[in-house]
């Protein structure tokens, strides 16, 4: 092996904002997971409020999409990051909205699209952390072309914020339970 290569090399040709936001994702301990409650809630209400069969939370890793709630597909809990849906809402901060996938150039090669799905309608929101990182989306799905009213994006924004919110809260927890457990390492 030359000095140059490593074992890993593919850890090490991740870009450094790139490698930044995976390690923001990674803080959280949401990824390979059972699914939350909460989680799981907000999923329902995005699928309500659009009135598609399909809504998920989902968290973008660096080879995957992890689904941390699905309404409407069951037994997925992953799926690829190709990109057009999950991986490029991550690089935008605003809603991302397909209004008929089977013709927009962004999507016609998506396995969602072209496969068993049949994907038409997507539209998600980014999960924006307090310092920047956009790990995942909120997103709708349906397998009809449709419409988004500017009043759904803003709640599918308003969701996304929640599911930024309830992160934060769970950071919380896992950095008082480590606190807590360093304090009584130190004890005994």
């Amino acid at each position: 092996m030359t000095e140059s290569s490593s074992a890993y090399e593919y850890l090490d040709n991740v870009d450094p904002r790139e490698q930044a936001r995976l390690d923001a994702v990674r803080r959280y301990r949401l990824v390979d997971q059972p699914v939350e409650d909460a989680y799981d809630r907000i999923a329902f209400v995005a699928g309500a409020l659009f009135g598609t069969p399909i809504a998920t939370v989902s968290l973008v890793e660096r080879d995957r999409v992890w689904l941390a709630a699905c309404q409407g597909l069951t037994g997925v809990r992953e799926i690829g990051k190709e990109p057009g849906l999950c991986a490029s809402v991550i690089a935008q901060d605003d809603v991302y909205v397909i209004n008929n996938a089977a013709v927009d150039p962004r999507t016609l090669e998506h396995p969602l699209v072209r496969g068993d799905l049949g994907l038409r309608f997507y539209a998600a929101a980014p999960i924006r952390t307090h310092d920047g990182y956009r790990l995942g989306t909120v997103n709708v799905i349906d397998s009809v072309p449709r419409e988004a009213h500017p009043r759904q994006l803003k709640a599918l924004e308003n969701l996304a914020a929640i599911v930024a919110d309830e992160l934060e809260l769970r950071l919380m927890v896992i950095r008082s339970a480590a606190a807590e457990q360093r304090m009584r390492e130190t004890v005994n």
